[in-house]
């Protein structure tokens, strides 16, 4: 719990809110431009903006209960349907599709995992969850703006996806012969 003890829970959340709104503009600004005319990459950081800007703790009066966890955890699910939504819409993708895709899952089981343990388990000293979790989640999230700027593959997940599907094809094409 390192990272919320030295920076506390709202400037973390404050950080990854303004960081998401600084992609939205970058991306807004590049269109405007004509530089990228991306269409998808622009809604997909529309989405984190508005996601992010919602499940902010401005806004945990809008929460059923006292659950913070969970309440991230159902605004990640929500936010893999729009932007999966706005795929099957314009049939398009871009590099930071899947960086986001998998990010926002990750952040969702790590936030279902937090409120397993301190909701339903009771469990109120910390321990190793409690800073993988911390450590991650921002981590992602920083990963997740940068990719919306830069609009690459900076850890290799598309070549590391490609060269998994063609180990795969080529198996199948041995099994069948």
């Amino acid at each position: 719990m390192f990272l919320t003890e030295f920076f506390g829970f709202f400037s973390l959340s404050a950080f990854a809110s303004w960081g998401f709104l600084m992609a939205f503009f970058f991306n807004v600004f590049v269109f405007s431009l004509d530089i990228k005319r991306n269409t998808t990459l622009l809604l997909s950081s529309f989405i984190m903006m508005l996601s992010y800007t919602a499940s902010d703790y401005f806004f945990t009066w809008l929460s059923i209960e006292n659950s913070l966890y969970l309440d991230w955890a159902l605004y990640d699910y929500a936010t893999v349907i729009a932007l999966l939504s706005v795929y099957l819409l314009l049939k398009k993708t871009t590099p930071s599709f899947m960086y986001i895709l998998i990010g926002l899952i990750v952040n969702s089981l790590l936030s279902l995992c937090m409120y397993l343990d301190m909701y339903v388990n009771n469990n109120r000293e910390p321990w190793f969850l409690w800073d993988l979790y911390t450590f991650s989640v921002n981590i992602i999230d920083l990963i997740m703006i940068v990719i919306l700027i830069v609009d690459r593959d900076l850890l290799g997940l598309h070549k590391l996806k490609n060269k998994l599907l063609n180990y795969f094809k080529s198996n199948d094409t041995h099994k069948v012969t």
